[in-house]
């Protein structure tokens, strides 16, 4: 059987892939069609992943640095379009941790203190409370304690990786600092202050009354103390002691030297009198009559003398003319027990036990200018600030336990200071911003602050007693206190650094010299 049509037929088409053979070698240098092009990538993706869109997207996209940015060129090639199932692979989660992180859960042995575990487990080895130790003292060792052993109170025993560096307090951004502070940027300060009184005088008889004033320190550095209805003066210069003079009344209730240098005295008695002395005669100059009961506190301003009596009066007498009596206020329902006019003798400040304090005005001395209520206790404690004669500081009693001050030009309460225990005196320091109180129930002790902050500096103990009564040196250097316990102390606590000293010592001498040399130039001139 033959197949005539079958063999022509199969001719025709060997003919034709013959043709089309040729014509494939013939056009090898023409670029391939759309459709081979395509069938390429889906061959090569399938193959090798997305290798070749990888390819052309790194070509179509880099750009060379020193031409800048251009547009592609029709020889740029973009990225493909299809999409392959190998191109998107999630990424593993399981890495392997740097060498300087540790896991979160391990500690980092390098990063704890173990001396400084240990100390914290151990409950034997906690020092003792810092309560009944000196404020310098505790402050002091707080500071070396963190210097060399950190915060220990906020220390953690188990840490992961070290602690940041934390600024000091007060430092600013710009201020480069270290973790560690160096030991010489903690430094105790030049100046002492002894705890310890300087000298010890028994009192007799010192009369345990809250509410009088019966010591005062002259500016010729003589202390005149009253003990019952006897004055003793005690000169500060010789050691010298003498009975100076005694009243007719039951006993003495006020001392005040003249505030202007010299020798006179004024004693207010319990009978409402006031008898004037000159010391340097023992000569009683006169006795001023007025106030209807004791007389507890007594101030000068030149040639006036202010007193405050029991029943709440406070009168102004001219000790110069024989009509003493210039003017009368009366602020206070109670006695008064604090009286004090300014350095600038402006103002005058008065403290009574209806816990009042009254402001008075040299111009108008009958009615006060301000009147504070505050206190919740008798104010005897009036002090002025030496450097800035509007600043006021007074002290409330055993109910009240606070130190407060105020500006008088405008009636406000600048601070409020809870001491803990009934303030009987105040004195301020002339020679540096500080500030002494002496203290009755519950701590008979002085305490030194440092002033605006009003931070403890130091607590001078050694009394048994309340502290009643405090008076300053001429020179501004010690403090006298007087107690119940019928004893007078001497405290160096204003002593001035011998450095700080010899500074101004040499800066008056050179200002002196100026002026000499001033002088001189100026006597030239006129011949």
């Amino acid at each position: 059987m033959t197949y005539p049509n079958n063999r022509s037929n199969l001719k025709i088409e060997n003919d034709m892939a013959a043709l089309f053979k040729m014509e494939t070698q013939s056009l090898s240098g023409v670029p391939l069609a759309r459709w081979q092009r395509k069938a390429m990538d889906q061959s090569t993706s399938s193959i090798g992943g997305n290798s070749f869109a990888q390819q052309s997207y790194n070509e179509s996209f880099s750009l060379d640095r020193s031409h800048g940015s251009r547009p592609l060129s029709r020889t740029d090639k973009t990225p493909g379009r299809s999409k392959s199932t190998g191109s998107c692979k999630t990424p593993s989660r399981n890495k392997t941790p740097l060498k300087n992180e540790g896991d979160r859960f391990i500690p980092n042995r390098s990063a704890i203190n173990f001396e400084v575990a240990n100390y914290l487990l151990d409950p034997n080895q906690r020092v003792e409370s810092l309560e009944n130790v000196d404020p310098s003292k505790a402050e002091y060792q707080q500071l070396m304690s963190q210097n060399l052993n950190g915060n220990l109170l906020n220390d953690k025993i188990l840490k992961s990786k070290k602690d940041p560096v934390v600024a000091p307090d007060g430092a600013t951004k710009n201020v480069l600092f270290s973790s560690q502070q160096t030991p010489a940027s903690i430094r105790k300060p030049t100046r002492h202050i002894p705890h310890e009184s300087d000298r010890i005088l028994d009192a007799p008889e010192f009369m345990d009354d809250y509410y009088l004033n019966l010591l005062d320190w002259s500016s010729a550095n003589v202390i005149a103390v009253a003990l019952g209805a006897n004055l003793f003066l005690w000169d500060a210069t010789s050691g010298e002691t003498r009975q100076f003079t005694n009243v007719d009344a039951d006993y003495i209730s006020s001392v005040a030297w003249v505030t202007d240098g010299g020798s006179y005295l004024a004693l207010g008695t319990s009978d409402g009198d006031i008898q004037l002395w000159d010391t340097g005669t023992s000569t009683k100059l006169r006795t001023m009559r007025g106030h209807a009961a004791r007389v507890g506190a007594m101030s000068w301003r030149a040639h006036l003398l202010s007193s405050g009596a029991r029943d709440g009066s406070i009168r102004h007498d001219d000790v110069r003319v024989a009509s003493h009596a210039v003017a009368a206020g009366r602020g206070h329902t109670q006695e008064v027990c604090g009286l004090r006019w300014s350095p600038d003798q402006r103002h005058l400040a008065s403290g009574s036990n209806d816990n009042q304090v009254n402001v008075w005005s040299s111009s108008e001395l009958v009615n006060p200018t301000h009147e504070f209520r505050q206190h919740n206790a008798a104010v005897k404690a009036v002090a002025w600030c030496p450097w800035q004669p509007s600043v006021l500081a007074t002290g409330g009693g055993a109910t009240d336990r606070c130190i407060k001050f105020w500006n008088v030009n405008n009636g406000v309460c600048l601070n409020s200071v809870d001491t803990g225990s009934q303030v009987c005196a105040l004195l301020w320091n002339s020679h540096y911003k500080e500030l002494v109180s002496s203290h009755g129930y519950d701590r008979f002790q002085l305490t030194l602050w440092r002033y605006p902050g009003m931070t403890p500096v130091t607590q001078l103990r050694g009394h048994t007693a309340r502290v009643l009564h405090l008076a300053g040196s001429p020179d501004g250097q010690t403090v006298l206190s007087g107690a119940a316990d019928e004893t007078l102390r001497l405290w160096k606590c204003f002593t001035v650094d011998p450095a700080e000293a010899k500074k101004k010592a040499g800066k008056k001498s050179c200002v002196q010299r100026g002026s000499l040399l001033a002088m001189g130039a100026s006597g030239n001139l006129m011949r």
